[in-house]
């Protein structure tokens, strides 16, 4: 058995009713284990009528492969796999620090390694100019958080509904008393060089000490290709 070489998450949205057939295109190209779940963009309707966007409601695909797979998987989506993909959306790669071993050796053992001609880790090193944000909110404060994001440079984002299943004593002890069961998970990708600006705007505004009480983080992305 071959050791397993380290794993990546693949992130794909698209527009609702798509993520069937990008399921079965990803399994063609040797990626085969997903989580499907829908979520809503943050566009206007009138942006996503002059962008040509369709429906604001999406299908939310996490994919995990290993990291070569992923890279390769990308590329071709980027060039002859254009035509192939179902609705416009974008895909992206981040590295996992860490996965279960046998989940790992399962799914490399399905995947056959690519045959690549990577340009080495300075190619690799070019494409990491994005973040993914992730904001959760209490749910009703979407559309302030993201009114905050746009003015310091995002464009956009999209949204998955949540609920806390968290301790309440982490709330009580910090002095959080807007902490809502109900949550909004918010998906932002920017530029690396807008990411802090992004991130302590929203904080600053819209913080765990406010009534949105959001939390923001954000992972550095591998790898994104726009759909469609």
């Amino acid at each position: 058995m071959r050791k397993p070489e380290q794993m990546s998450l693949i992130m794909s949205i698209v527009e609702r009713g798509s993520g069937s057939k990008l399921v079965k295109l990803y399994n063609e190209q040797q990626v085969f284990t997903h989580l499907r779940c829908e979520g809503a963009g943050t566009a206007t309707s009138e942006i996503m009528d002059i962008l040509g966007l369709g429906s604001s409601e999406k299908d939310i695909l996490l994919s995990f492969t290993p990291l070569s797979t992923a890279r390769a998987l990308l590329d071709a989506l980027d060039d002859e796999l254009r035509g192939a993909v179902p609705g416009r959306g974008i895909a992206f790669a981040m590295k996992l620090s860490a996965v279960n071993s046998l989940i790992a050796a399962y799914i490399s053992l399905r995947t056959s390694p690519p045959e690549t001609d990577s340009g080495g880790e300075d190619d690799m090193e070019q494409q990491k100019r994005n973040s993914l944000i992730l904001v959760t909110v209490n749910q009703g404060f979407t559309d302030e958080v993201m009114d905050t994001a746009r003015k310091a440079g995002a464009r956009g984002g999209t949204i998955i509904r949540a609920r806390w299943a968290g301790d309440e004593s982490f709330a009580q002890s910090r002095g959080i008393t807007t902490l809502q069961a109900e949550k909004e998970m918010i998906f932002i990708v920017v530029p690396k060089e807008m990411r802090n600006a992004v991130m302590e705007a929203v904080n600053t505004q819209h913080g765990l000490q406010s009534e949105a009480g959001a939390m923001v983080s954000a992972v550095a992305i591998e790898q994104l290709v726009h759909l469609g």
